[in-house]
């Protein structure tokens, strides 16, 4: 049986409390092959720490008879891995498989024979047909981050040549029928520790993974793996939690993710699947923390807007507000009553607000008078964009709708503010959303990674963002 079928007992088991992720990472072949890439370099240059013992003995040698001998001083002067693969092995882990490996050693050597006869001398050794297969575990920790191990690794030295420098010929015998199975064994037994330590060596690069990744005063948002990883022939991919969070207080919202697949596209090296619910969570975080609220006041309006916040400008739609409070400004409370809901349809991102507007009057002594509150559902389209290994974005007002909801000034048509209203949330409230969406909220990231290529698709319920990977340190 292939050492990459002992896998079954040990590898990937799902985790008791697994739920519906919110966003999906999936590692393509072509992911893959480029990890590959990084850790055969790593692996190559593990392998040239090789120790090689000295070895010596004694043995009787056609037609020299009982020879003394040690080889000293044996060093690796080149290390070649010209075949090595990665494959998948579905519902279990990753098979390593290494063929052809050259190893090139530089030595000394001295003999004694016929009791006070020496000799020395230096040698060149060749080991060719190394393979190295290993089964890879690929689970989840105790804190919802990959980790990897290795399960079962074998190693052979399939054969070595070695030429003298000077010294007779039937060295040579004394090489092929005493010292090559020793010095091949000793090479064998370092191969395969080395290989684990290579494979373990990903552990404290996969321990950066921001399973919490601080936001800003109000979020953070949890990466952490729900299930272990799911392997098939052609990908592996992460569940991951994926939802948004007040910091220091991790309230469930009152909605949960729903199942979400995402499609068979292989030509990036990394998918990153974003839900609804993710989003959503970050919507009733930040109306939780009171975050979607603003002020606005008339130094917010362009100086060449003849609309102002001042109760001449209002007065003359509601005529008490003149009367009542004549020469005053007016300050603007915008702010949701509950938290928006963000909808993924093909090609289009909507957000729906349910929100009130409250308008104070400015007194002299600045105490703040109220005129009247509306009821407001609007609605914008959001354009999203990754920007560094973040996700960004930016709206545009689509529609509001207004309502009384109180009014302390009499009775008055709301429908004649609307112009006020339009160029008040156009000019003071989208361009203040806008500055935030431009920061960006992390993305799942593991250590110093850049993403390039990058390519972001809408699609119904989530967001596909495809892309390659550069590791840059």
């Amino acid at each position: 049986m292939s050492s990459c079928c002992w896998l079954a007992l040990l590898a990937l088991v799902p985790l008791a409390m697994a739920t519906n992720p919110g966003v999906k990472v999936k590692l393509t072949e072509k992911g893959i092959e480029y990890v590959k890439k990084i850790g055969m370099a790593s692996l190559q240059q593990k392998l040239k720490t090789m120790k090689v013992p000295d070895l010596s003995g004694t043995e009787r040698v056609a037609p020299i008879g009982k020879v003394k001998y040690s080889l000293t001083g044996i060093t690796i002067v080149n290390l070649g891995l010209p075949n090595s693969a990665l494959a998948l092995v579905p519902d279990t882990g990753i098979c390593l498989s290494i063929t052809n490996a050259v190893i090139s050693l530089h030595g000394n050597w001295k003999i004694r024979y016929l009791s006070f006869i020496k000799d020395s001398g230096s040698f060149d050794l060749e080991v060719n047909g190394l393979t190295v297969t290993d089964s890879i575990t690929i689970k989840s920790d105790e804190t919802g981050r990959p980790t990897v191990s290795s399960v079962n690794c074998v190693a052979n030295v399939g054969s070595a040549s070695i030429k003298f420098h000077g010294g007779a010929s039937w060295l040579y015998n004394l090489f092929s029928d005493y010292i090559d199975k020793a010095l091949r064994s000793a090479l064998q037994k370092q191969i395969c520790p080395l290989v684990a330590d290579t494979i373990t060596d990903m552990n404290p690069h996969l321990k950066t993974l921001n399973v919490l990744a601080k936001v800003d005063k109000y979020a953070e948002v949890e990466y952490s793996m729900v299930t272990s990883p799911t392997i098939s022939n052609a990908s592996i991919d992460f569940s991951l939690k994926g939802e948004f969070y007040n910091i220091g207080k991790h309230q469930e919202p009152p909605f949960s993710p729903m199942p979400f697949s995402l499609p068979p596209e292989v030509n990036n090296m990394l998918y990153i699947g974003i839900s609804a619910f993710t989003t959503n969570s970050a919507g009733f975080v930040y109306n939780n923390a009171g975050a979607l609220s603003l002020y606005i006041t008339d130094d917010m309006i362009p100086p060449s807007s003849p609309i102002r916040l001042n109760t001449r400008t209002f007065g003359a739609f509601i005529p008490e507000i003149a009367k009542r409070f004549p020469g005053m400004m007016i300050k603007l409370l915008v702010k949701t009553v509950k938290e928006p809901t963000i909808f993924f349809e093909p090609n289009n991102v909507t957000v729906q607000a349910s929100g009130s507007v409250t308008a104070y009057a400015i007194q002299p002594n600045t105490t703040l008078s109220p005129l009247f509150v509306l009821n407001m559902e609007g609605s914008v389209s959001a354009r999203l964009y990754v920007t560094g290994v973040k996700l960004a974005g930016a709206v545009t007002l689509n529609k509001i709708e207004m309502t009384l909801e109180t009014s302390y000034v009499g009775e008055f048509q709301v429908g004649s503010l609307d112009n006020i209203f339009l160029m008040v949330l156009k000019v003071a409230v989208i361009p203040k959303v806008n500055a935030r969406l431009e920061k960006g909220f992390p993305l799942p990231a593991i250590g110093k990674i850049s993403l390039v290529n990058t390519q972001l698709q809408v699609l119904k319920d989530y967001m596909l963002i495809g892309t390659d990977v550069q590791f840059t340190g």
